[in-house]
């Protein structure tokens, strides 16, 4: 299991970061700008529901961006991962938030919520 992982440093990459922080966001630009409507969306989503994240612009490097989708064999981006469980994409991420279920699941995974509601 670890082999694929130490042959691929951007698979080594993806792995530390997930396990280091609680809540990370795989996307397309920073938390402060997002540069598409999909990674927009997402830092929203988690903005709103108070959930403290760690951002990683995957446009910084190729090897990164594509990387990212074989490493969950998920095809787009941006991707959210909690406590190192990849949890979907933006459109996953909205129907769990709709359904109070996003909440939950921080609940559930030992995340604190700020309390949400887009304060910075």
């Amino acid at each position: 299991m670890t082999d694929t992982v130490s042959a691929d440093p951007v698979h080594a990459f993806i792995s530390d970061t997930v396990s280091q922080h609680d809540v990370v966001l795989f996307m397309k630009g920073t938390p402060d700008q997002p540069r598409c409507g999909f990674s927009s969306l997402a830092v929203q989503i988690l903005d709103h529901v108070g959930a403290p994240f760690v951002g990683v612009d995957v446009l910084q490097d190729e090897a990164l961006r594509e990387g990212v989708k074989t490493f969950t064999d998920w095809p787009t981006i941006p991707q959210l991962y909690v406590k190192g469980e990849f949890v979907g994409g933006s459109d996953i991420l909205r129907e769990m938030f709709q359904a109070g279920e996003l909440q939950a699941l921080m609940a559930e995974k030992g995340v604190a919520l700020d309390g949400g509601a887009g304060e910075a």
